[in-house]
């Protein structure tokens, strides 16, 4: 079975302290794009067997993808084997959640491969053991995500619109990024009770003045790039730009498809960004 595991953005991202389990309290609305790895489940005689294609991402079981097939296999007494071909196009430590997203899938395509038929609610709590972003890649749309980012409730659809993703050809450490904001915690916040009002009224406008992460500082304050990236984008008649996640991935929503190509290109003119043309889906 074919699974797309589709990567998300923050539409905001707060921070409202450290549990005592030190994972931080987090408020944040997630959003699906179409930018997916192709993930492939199917039954083999014995063990889990993995192989990816477009990364050089090891395929052991340090891979989520390989811990996600162990979970449910353990959770479900499943004795036959599983084999996974994982075909990579979502960069890697990129703010997207392509590992999350890989997770998703496969927990998704071994509950259809084995006839599983275990409800979403038990998959998710599932991926929430692997990881905080895997439940909302598992559900996708548009979500609120409290908690450490596993409890998540449905709002209403963001508009579908196009948007450019710009990697710079860095790295940042999703721990290293919290540990830093824990140092300097962020003065303004964004507002989720308004942008769900604005969402439910679908004033686009409204909900670009609302959006927000607060990691957003701490990641541009140790790498130029971001804040650069940003204004590029604008400059270029983006309609609006914002990190997501721990970054460094940058996005911007465009008018039209056209207008994120051309983004695209005076991107790939100026800067070595990794660059993707995508859309929100819902």
């Amino acid at each position: 079975m074919l699974i797309k595991a589709f990567a998300k953005i923050n539409l905001t991202l707060d921070i409202l302290g450290v549990r005592p389990d030190n994972f931080h309290e987090v408020s944040m609305v997630m959003q699906s794009i179409d930018l997916h790895d192709d993930v492939v489940v199917e039954k083999a005689d014995a063990g889990i067997v993995l192989s990816v294609e477009g990364s050089d991402l090891p395929a052991d079981e340090n891979n989520l993808a390989h811990r996600a097939a162990a979970a449910m296999k353990e959770n479900f007494g499943v004795k036959d084997g599983v084999r996974i071909k994982l075909t990579k196009r979502i960069p890697m430590a990129a703010g997207l959640a392509g590992g999350s997203a890989d997770a998703a899938a496969v927990i998704l395509g071994i509950n259809e491969v084995f006839n599983l038929n275990a409800p979403m609610e038990r998959l998710s709590e599932i991926g929430a053991s692997i990881g905080s972003d895997v439940p909302f890649c598992i559900m996708g749309g548009t979500m609120l995500s409290t908690g450490r980012g596993e409890i998540l409730r449905e709002l209403s659809p963001f508009p579908e619109k196009y948007l450019v993703l710009a990697k710079p050809p860095i790295s940042i450490s999703t721990p290293w990024a919290y540990k830093t904001y824990d140092k300097n915690p962020a003065t303004e916040h964004p507002d989720n009770v308004k942008f769900e009002a604005a969402l439910i009224k679908g004033d686009v406008k409204e909900m670009y003045a609302l959006m927000g992460n607060v990691l957003e500082k701490v990641a541009s304050s140790e790498y130029k790039e971001i804040e650069e990236y940003k204004n590029l984008m604008l400059e270029a008649g983006a309609e609006y730009a914002q990190m997501s996640g721990s970054g460094p991935t940058v996005f911007a929503f465009a008018k039209d498809k056209e207008a994120a190509e051309n983004i695209a290109r005076v991107m790939k003119e100026k800067t070595k960004a990794e660059l993707f043309v995508t859309k929100t889906r819902s």
